[in-house]
């Protein structure tokens, strides 16, 4: 029963104190970006997992999400926030729980064992956060910063052993129940002390920190909302080119054009990799006559640039669900630097590099084949957001987004061709994009009368990549397949928003939907799951009407 005491006393001690060091880490991480060693931690342990592991993961994470009907592009990111945080916690706990059973075991100098249990704790995280962690500060400062941190943290911790751990009396036969009663009232008490102390650290550490990220976050996204190159609703922009196009969305469609802020951010780490662009230098080396040092004005003035609508889908990306974007990318194409790197005759492969610790390999041939495969530099006519791969990007059309590297910092021409960081971790090696099509809403609010029929406006959007679209169909009930009309896509490379108008009848019915490429190819029908290749089968939407 006193083992147990002890287990749980140290647990709740060790999690009190954990809540605490988070929250002074949160706050120093926004206001001096010193290591929020959490994330690093969740970041190291995904990098090291077995693939297997993290897809089970990501799946589990993406398929709760959908049961729950959240959005998955707005909150996975939030989601592996949680889970960095939450697994920091734990280990505390448990460190917590074994220093108080260890101690209760062996007679150990209170500050000596606190003070081993702090680096036994923070030193293999601290390796960590400065082998991979994102951290712009010196590493001398964050060396000295999470080291005391960690050494107080086994201090507090040794304290608390010591507060709650009373010298037993000379005659333990005599203690009577009031003084038992004593001594239970004084640990209770300690522990409301140390509670209130602790939540008042975690509470305005996180609080605060808090306020700066959200202060930070309102700015870029005002700086997403003004930079916005081309029109959205009512806007004085540049037109899209299909603006002229009859065939309008059904209303509930999702935007034919993505914002900026918006658009669906998935990466490797729990949060995007900061480069900052003054001195930024993109290095081309390997089996090239001519290797090349680029700055971004190098690459933004010296070569002739090029512009796409772009259409970005996710490969983990259920059916019908909200890993897809749509915007304007604006790069050079790789033919053309290429062609200054003086490439040798026995290079096959571009090894790309990123500053997250990402890689992916792209063939020299689908290079040579395609001169919109491009280095990408803007968005929405602007510099790439942060959150989205600043300062460079590649594009690969008709590729999922697992295939593009962003944050790029190197690129090496190589003959061997080496597997990118998905491809390890058993994803799909060419990624080819999917054709897909969407039900996105059942316009029964927008219900009108043509001729004496009432109907209803049923529409969503069809994607293959840079493959087209060449009809949609729609059925309704199983039963048989009628057109739908199709808008003019923004480009080549964007999804087509289709609608269909149905003769209104009550009831609860499921509508589906299919579609064919330019070639005429139909979709794949049959239902597979996203991994490892992408997700295909026919997506139905149920309304009661």
């Amino acid at each position: 029963m006193m083992r147990e005491l002890r287990l749980g006393t140290g647990a709740i001690v060790g999690g009190l104190l954990t809540a605490a060091l988070t929250g002074a880490l949160y706050l120093a991480n926004k206001l001096l970006d010193l290591p929020l060693v959490p994330y690093d931690l969740f970041d190291w342990i995904t990098r090291v997992m077995p693939g297997p592991m993290i897809t089970f993961a990501i799946d589990l994470m993406i398929d709760g999400m959908r049961l729950l009907d959240i959005s998955v592009a707005d909150s996975a990111k939030t989601a592996e926030q949680i889970a960095a945080m939450a697994q920091f916690m734990a280990i505390g706990i448990i460190a917590g729980a074994a220093y108080f059973a260890i101690r209760s075991r062996l007679r150990l100098a209170s500050r000596a064992s606190g003070l081993v249990l702090g680096a036994l704790l923070g030193l293999p995280i601290i390796a960590i956060s400065i082998a991979i962690g994102p951290s712009t500060a010196p590493p001398t400062l964050v060396i000295i910063w999470l080291l005391a941190l960690f050494l107080a943290w086994g201090l507090a911790a040794a304290y608390s052993y010591a507060a709650l751990e009373p010298a037993a009396p000379p005659d333990a036969v005599s203690v009577g129940a009031e003084t038992r009663a004593a001594t239970a009232m004084g640990r209770r008490q300690f522990l409301v002390r140390l509670g209130a102390a602790t939540a008042t650290v975690t509470v305005v550490g996180a609080g605060v920190g808090q306020l700066l990220a959200r202060s930070e976050q309102r700015r870029r996204d005002n700086e997403a909302d003004t930079t916005m190159a081309h029109e959205t609703q009512g806007s004085p922009r540049s037109p899209f080119p299909n603006a002229g196009d009859s065939t309008m969305p059904a209303p509930g469609t999702r935007p034919e054009y993505t914002p900026i802020k918006d658009h669906y951010k998935v990466f490797i780490r729990v949060s995007p990799t900061v480069i900052d662009g003054t001195g930024y230098v993109l290095p081309i080396t390997g089996l090239v006559d001519n290797p090349l040092m680029l700055s971004l004005d190098d690459i933004r003035d010296n070569y002739e640039s090029q512009s796409h609508y772009v259409t970005l889908s996710c490969i983990s990306n259920r059916l019908g669900g909200d890993l897809i974007s749509t915007t304007y990318w604006t790069g050079v194409s790789m033919q053309r630097i290429l062609e200054d790197a003086q490439v040798r005759s026995n290079a096959r492969y571009l090894y790309i590099t990123s500053g997250d610790g990402f890689y992916e390999t792209v063939p020299l041939d689908e290079i040579a084949a395609d001169e919109r495969l491009m280095l990408t530099y803007a968005w929405d006519g602007h510099p790439i957001p942060v959150d989205h791969g600043f300062p460079l990007r590649i594009w690969r059309p008709d590729r999922y987004g697992m295939k593009q590297p962003k944050w790029i910092t190197g690129m090496e021409l190589t003959e061997e061709y080496r597997e990118g960081y998905w491809v390890e971790r058993g994803w799909d090696e060419l990624a080819q994009v999917k054709t897909v099509s969407v039900v996105d809403t059942v316009a029964v609010d927008a219900a009108y009368e043509n001729d004496g029929q009432t109907l209803v406006p049923v529409g969503g959007i069809a994607y293959a990549g840079v493959r087209g679209i060449s009809k949609v169909e729609v059925r309704v009930d199983g039963g048989p397949w009628m057109p739908a009309e199709l808008r003019s896509p923004l480009s080549e490379a964007t999804w087509v928003i289709w609608r269909y108008e149905w003769p209104f009848q009550a009831g609860r019915h499921v509508f589906q939907v299919r579609a064919a490429e330019r070639d005429g190819a139909p979709q794949i029908e049959e239902f597979r799951e996203n991994r490892p290749s992408g997700a295909t089968g026919l997506h139905s939407k149920s309304a009661s009407i």
